[in-house]
């Protein structure tokens, strides 16, 4: 997927992979198990295209940080 921006944010002790697109007004979608983030793939973009940023967990699985 074109223009699809990987990272991974720590938030409240856990580290998570997010995949992201767009810019504008913040859309978090999110999955059940057994989908992954690709389960939006047909949304991403259409919403992306409409001046939306679009934000996924990545993953399932989320790490806690351990300090």
């Amino acid at each position: 997927m074109a223009g699809i921006t990987h990272r991974v944010v720590e938030t409240n002790g856990l580290r998570m992979h997010i995949a992201e697109q767009g810019e504008g007004p913040l859309v978090i979608l999110c999955h059940g198990f057994p989908e992954c983030w690709s389960s939006w793939r047909h949304q991403v973009p259409a919403l992306a295209a409409e001046a939306i940023r679009v934000v996924k967990q990545a993953q399932s699985i989320m790490h806690r940080v351990v300090r």
